[in-house]
């Protein structure tokens, strides 16, 4: 037994290498036809012509594989034409006259924009594993009052689940026994965890935080909310953009025309120009060469590998170019308010005493009762009072967590209840700054109340505060003219008082994941190209509908996987950067675009008018590809 975990711990990194060579196969063919032409153009300079010939045969085979196939395929399988099937005969026509380096040089270029573009595409399909690493595998069936651990696609509807504290909830379900706090955020992207009691419903993949409960399941595995969210990330991933659907149809129609063009010129001036037939494969020959796209390729691939790595300094993460063109465009930006818009976790923001007592006393004695508690807001409070200098606590006596609704316990001799008003009392809270305390309520904070046998001794307020960059950002979204809307889970209260602070044109609040998506929709209907900015699990199916999703760099690695843009350092003004990036790369490649095909087309003519010899033809079309390479790369700047 021994021998084959010591094995199977050797193989493990042998089939890591192994998926790697894999998944990075086609870059690696590109590169080594890259290798060979290299080699072919030395020994072509040292005169040795066989062998030169033969490495860039190799050349040829290795760089070309995966095009060739390619193109191959559609037109045997899908009978239809490509750029890739043409890059292939310029550079066999190039080779049957001889220009061996040529059709190389166009081979390697083609091969390694794909195997680049390959390389990205695969990376945006890996958000659905990181989603199903989140569902659990297994649930604890109640038969008969015993315990029985069964797969999450065996439960029906009807059956009995137990959740225990810690553990994530396996279905969709109605609570039947037992109360407790559930972490919601992984489907509402709520940052206060939610009191749960018998009737109540509780979704799968959400967090059970402190108590055992028994759940009746009211949904089939396939049926639950969390099975949803992946579907429509699935969904939303699998639809192509209108742009790419474009240069698909235009792709075919290209090559159509280069073809035929070529298939006259092999014979139609031997009749109509009376050119001899060496002068007219020639020229059928030189057009093959001059018509191909390498121009039209580099004019959008260096461009857009430049602006990436000007974002990727900058701190902005972009998936591919794609993305990047369609940000230029983008009209309006919807963004989540848990962890993109405020910071995710709850802070003190007011602190109200009784009077007589100092805020130092009064945080002394709440600091040391909530620490004994794991809830995010005693956690809250015992950071803040840390940073008032209070830490030396006491160990509190007789502490009693009351889940779902607070915590008990005595302290030198007082006895103290913290937690929320109907735990303290209702009528004992209403004779305690009542105007203060609503006031505070209807700006979207959480009261915490504290009590002892004198009645209310404070009052602590807490909020998901707004990041400091958050303003800064629809302030720049405005003068850019981008409608922002807020899309959150929270309620309506805290949703107003998040908007009024930020300044957003438009918010909506109580959204579940499928109405985050339809009201994504309902945007593109009205505005047409919208951003998405999220950073939770979510957000995901919102993130991927979206014309461009942004994600936030601390946010989870599903929201990470599925967005088209990464925000490293959650600066949500790099947001405005990334948009004046994007308008400058179009401006580049439309550049690049007219130059590239004036240049094809003055070539064609000049071969017609029998003016352009091969080899000019060859440093045209490759001097062409060199200088809108080089305008590319202007977009490193800055």
């Amino acid at each position: 037994m021994e021998d084959n975990l010591e094995l199977n711990k050797d193989k493990e990194p042998l089939q890591t290498n192994q998926s790697l060579i894999a998944e990075h196969q086609e870059l690696i063919f590109a590169l080594l036809g890259g290798l060979f032409l290299g080699l072919g153009f030395i020994l072509q300079k040292l005169d040795l012509q066989t062998f030169a010939i033969a490495a860039f045969l190799v050349s040829y085979g290795i760089g070309g594989f995966y095009k060739a196939k390619e193109g191959l395929t559609d037109l045997i399988v899908e009978r239809s034409l490509n750029v890739e099937l043409l890059m292939i005969l310029a550079a066999i026509g190039a080779a049957i006259i001889g220009y061996w380096t040529e059709g190389a040089i166009l081979i390697f270029i083609f091969s390694l924009s794909g195997a680049l573009e390959t390389y990205t595409l695969n990376k945006s399909h890996r958000e659905i594993s990181a989603l199903m690493e989140l569902q659990p595998e297994e649930a604890t069936v109640l038969v008969n009052g015993l315990e029985k651990i069964v797969a999450v696609t065996a439960l029906q509807i009807g059956d009995h689940v137990l959740v225990k504290p810690g553990e994530r909830i396996p279905t969709d379900g109605m609570i039947i026994k037992g109360q407790t706090t559930i972490d919601e955020a992984a489907i509402t992207g709520e940052s206060m965890p939610v009191v749960k009691k018998i009737e109540d419903h509780v979704f799968s993949g959400t967090v059970n935080m402190n108590g055992a409960i028994t759940v009746a399941v009211t949904k089939p595995n396939d049926e639950t909310l969390f099975h949803k969210i992946i579907e429509l990330v699935q969904t939303a991933k699998d639809e192509k953009s209108p742009s790419q659907l474009f240069i698909e149809k235009f792709e075919g129609t290209y090559v159509k025309g280069v073809l035929i063009v070529v298939t006259l010129m092999l014979f139609a001036p031997h009749y109509l120009l009376g050119w001899s037939w060496t002068e007219t494969f020639y020229r059928a020959m030189v057009m093959l060469v001059v018509a191909s796209p390498c121009a039209l390729v580099a004019s959008i691939m260096p461009a857009s590998l430049s602006a990436i790595s000007n974002g990727a300094r900058n701190g902005i993460l972009f998936k591919g170019g794609v993305h990047l063109e369609a940000l230029s465009s983008i009209k309006a930006i919807a963004l989540d308010k848990t962890g993109t818009l405020t910071k995710g976790k709850p802070e003190v923001t007011n602190v109200i005493i009784r009077d007589g007592f100092s805020e130092e006393d009064f945080l002394y004695v709440v600091a040391s009762v909530e620490s004994y508690s794991t809830h995010p807001l005693a956690e809250a409070i015992v950071s803040y009072a840390k940073k008032q200098n209070i830490n030396s606590l006491t160990h509190p006596d007789d502490v009693e967590d009351v889940t779902g609704w607070g915590i008990k316990a005595s302290l030198n001799g007082r006895q103290f209840k913290i937690g929320k008003r109907s735990f303290i009392g209702d009528e004992i809270a209403d004779k305690f700054y009542k105007d203060e305390a609503e006031e505070l309520s209807s700006s979207g904070k959480t009261l915490v109340y504290v009590a002892d046998s004198e009645g209310i001794y404070g009052i602590i307020a807490l909020k998901d505060t707004v990041r400091d960059v958050a303003i800064e950002a629809i302030r720049r979204f405005h003068e850019a003219g981008i409608h922002s809307i807020m899309i959150t889970g929270d309620h309506e209260k805290t949703a107003q008082a998040i908007a009024k602070e930020t300044n957003i044109d438009e918010h909506i609040a109580n959204c579940l994941p499928e109405a985050k998506v339809e009201k994504v929709k309902q945007l593109k209907e009205k505005y047409g190209s919208v951003a998405m900015v999220g950073d939770g699990i979510n957000d995901a199916p919102a993130l991927a509908v979206a014309t461009v999703g942004f994600a936030m760099g601390t946010g989870t690695d599903v929201a990470i996987e599925t967005a088209d843009i990464v925000l490293v350092k959650n600066d949500l003004a790099k947001i405005a950067k990334a948009i004046e990036l994007s308008k400058k790369m179009n401006r580049i490649v439309k550049q690049n675009i007219v130059f590239s095909l004036s240049i094809i087309v003055l070539l064609i003519i000049g071969n017609f008018l029998q003016q352009v010899s091969l080899p000019l033809g060859v440093i045209g079309h490759e001097g062409s590809t060199i200088l809108v390479i080089l305008n590319g790369l202007r977009l490193l700047r800055g």
